[in-house]
């Protein structure tokens, strides 16, 4: 269980502290930060918590012991956010998974990736399309990220399979041993046993709705571009684009009749600044010259604070609770109106967010719970 320098002790800590009530990437890391380590965090969180209207009690030792078992029953591993095969492109978005579990090949995520997704109601001619495309690209060294839902991101990983053994990565928003949906059972088991497998929720975790926008960002953290086939509009592709490009990443979309409303999404994509992409040349042209600043304009992330201060560990809370309600604020303009250095607002917030009283929404948001 223990990563590289990394005690069987501190290990178990970790993964205790981010099943604990109310924490979260961005608190795990913040708590990290302040006590250099989770055993001393975990001390901690009792006081840090019993500012809310309960006393606060850490995830359980035994439910964490069943957990590890699970992993281990289901042959998977942990993977942490400082070992040495966690994907550098996934540790650099905002909120990554501090730990996730996976099977297969971890040095997959190491490869050149690109995330190909799209509709679940796929027309067949889009479908053939997403296969033969994750063919090409396998063929041509990438890795294909999706999420194996029915339609075009089943599409991919079958397509990369046939290609080039191996070269495809699977993030569930189940469990690592649950199988969803059903009927893709055999194609997750060989994608576990041939590519990558990865999940970040505990192992008996049923997907819910809230986990598949979860997932998204980590199937578009993992790769230099993301690719739609084709979506409909408000639909879960468009959130993984909008993911991709909030994480400086490339944005791809196909584009399609407008008569069509899986079309639609596509089209909407590429009007707001994704660069349009008809074969694989296309794509392989566009993510190869990756330098960090990506052509495709689409919701590029702009943040005037850095959110996770040097300085975290020596910071006081700042006073920001006055500032808060119901309704979601950007973290920079709390930062701005409060006077106070970013570290100190953010260990305001993490005291806020541990004790119950506040909601971490997209975009770097928060609200009073």
């Amino acid at each position: 269980m223990s990563a590289s320098g990394l005690s069987q002790a501190e290990a178990f800590a970790r993964i205790r502290l981010l099943r604990s009530p109310n924490i979260g990437p961005v608190s795990y890391a913040q708590l990290l930060a302040r006590f250099g380590n989770a055993i001393a965090a975990l001390e901690a969180l009792p006081e840090l918590g019993g500012k809310g209207k309960r006393s606060y009690r850490a995830a359980p030792v035994d439910r964490i012991e069943r957990e590890v078992e699970s992993v281990r029953a289901a042959g998977a591993k942990y993977l942490f956010h400082d070992q040495p095969d966690y994907p550098a492109l996934l540790g650099e978005i905002a909120g990554a998974p501090p730990i996730v579990t996976y099977r297969g090949d971890a040095g997959l995520a190491a490869k050149p990736c690109v995330a190909m997704v799209g509709a679940r109601n796929a027309s067949a001619a889009a479908v053939k399309l997403a296969r033969e495309l994750a063919g090409e690209l396998a063929a041509a060294g990438w890795v294909v990220a999706s999420g194996l839902a029915r339609g075009i991101d089943g599409a991919a990983h079958e397509g990369a399979l046939a290609s080039s053994e191996g070269s495809t990565i699977g993030v569930i928003a189940s469990g690592i041993d649950i199988a969803y949906p059903p009927q893709h059972e055999a194609l997750q088991e060989r994608i576990a046993t041939e590519g990558l497998l990865i999940a970040e929720q505990p192992p008996g975790t049923e997907p819910r709705g809230s986990h598949f926008p979860s997932r998204n960002r980590i199937i578009a953290g993992l790769a230099a571009g993301t690719l739609v086939v084709e979506a409909a509009p408000k639909s879960g592709s468009l959130i993984t684009a909008r993911l991709a490009g909030e994480a400086g990443r490339e944005v791809m979309a196909i584009p399609g009749s407008p008569l069509d409303a899986r079309s639609q999404g596509c089209n909407h994509l590429i009007r707001e600044g994704a660069v349009l992409v008809q074969n694989a040349d296309d794509i392989i042209e566009l993510v190869s010259g990756f330098d960090g600043t990506p052509r495709s304009t689409f919701r590029e992330p702009v943040s005037e604070f850095d959110h996770a201060p040097e300085d975290f560990a020596d910071a006081e809370p700042a006073d920001v609770a006055n500032l808060l309600t119901s309704a979601p604020v950007a973290i920079d303009e709390l930062i701005r109106q409060s006077g106070e250095s970013p570290a100190s607002v953010q260990l305001a917030l993490l005291e806020l967010e541990i004790s119950g009283r506040l909601v971490r929404h997209a975009g770097g948001k928060v609200s009073l719970g």
